[in-house]
């Protein structure tokens, strides 16, 4: 019989999967237009570019993203009820105390970030507080912990920072099959079977690139809404935040696509406006409907 432990399981191993079919789409694009173009540089190229950004991202995006969100660093004595509650939480999951920060916003949301558990960061907006009692922020806390203690704050901004390496190399290929005749294979403007080859390699990585991305982010809200009931012991305290976050009609006046994907819960709205979400749609959001995810928590 499925339990949570094994939903967890399971999303693990599919998320480490999908990372895996992402790093080989990168060097699959190098090689075909390294054999276009003649030029095993293309190749070793795509393969540097895709180490050193995840390197890059392991170590800054926190910084990034805490500054794209404007959020504030606060103390115990700032706010004594959300610092508990953050610092009982952590010490159940057996992580140590995150850093706590606020984002000045009337929409309610969270977000953790940090490349590991030692320089993590939780943060909250100010109208999350405003809407949620205790038990239903200590649900929201659990699941943003949950974050931290799968590694999703890594995961994510890896596959994040790939999918744009992808996104940006198709569109510098594309220009250079239109503008680069004289030096492809053919010498009189390339194969048409190698140009049609490359214009496909190209549309299909932008596509799949894009629908990877946002496929892992939704794996990892599943995932941690099963972690975060491990921790409080009681879904239903985080069922029923999730309800108050889709009955919010609120945007963040922050947020941007870059860090959508972070959130508890899409911060420009997503399904939460009285639309259904049809299977199409849902491809192509950065979280799963809530409405699936209340649900998945009701059962439990």
């Amino acid at each position: 019989m499925a339990s949570i432990y094994s939903h967890r399981d399971s999303n693990i191993r599919k998320t480490w999967f999908l990372i895996t079919v992402f790093l080989l789409l990168i060097i699959g694009l190098g090689w075909v237009f390294s054999y276009i173009f003649v030029s095993q540089e293309i190749l070793i190229f795509a393969i540097f570019i895709s180490i050193f950004m995840s390197f890059t991202s392991y170590w800054w995006s926190d910084k990034l993203v805490l500054s794209m969100t404007r959020a504030k660093e606060i103390k115990q004595t700032d706010n004594p009820q959300l610092y508990r509650v953050v610092e009982n939480l952590a010490i159940t999951a057996g992580l140590p105390m995150p850093r706590v920060y606020m984002v000045n916003d009337p929409s309610p949301n969270a977000f953790a970030t940090g490349r590991n558990s030692k320089k993590a960061v939780v943060a909250v907006t100010s109208g999350l507080l405003e809407v949620l009692d205790k038990t239903e922020l200590e649900g929201v806390i659990a699941h943003e912990l949950s974050h931290i203690g799968n590694r999703d704050i890594l995961v994510s901004t890896v596959v994040v920072v790939l999918a744009g390496v992808v996104i940006y190399a198709t569109d510098f290929l594309f220009r250079s099959l239109l503008w680069g005749g004289d030096r492809r294979r053919d010498g009189n403007g390339g194969h048409p079977a190698l140009l049609l080859i490359g214009f496909f390699a190209l549309i299909f990585s932008s596509l799949f690139a894009t629908l990877l991305r946002l496929a892992v982010s939704r794996k990892r809200e599943y995932l941690a809404d099963a972690s975060g009931v491990l921790l409080t012991r009681y879904p239903q305290g985080l069922a029923s935040a999730l309800e108050k976050l889709e009955q919010d009609k609120t945007n963040m006046r922050y947020a941007n696509n870059a860090t959508a994907h972070l959130f508890i819960e899409n911060p420009f709205g997503g399904d939460k406006h009285g639309r259904r979400v049809n299977f199409l749609a849902k491809l192509f959001m950065t979280h799963p409907p809530l409405e699936d995810r209340i649900k998945k928590l009701r059962e439990l």
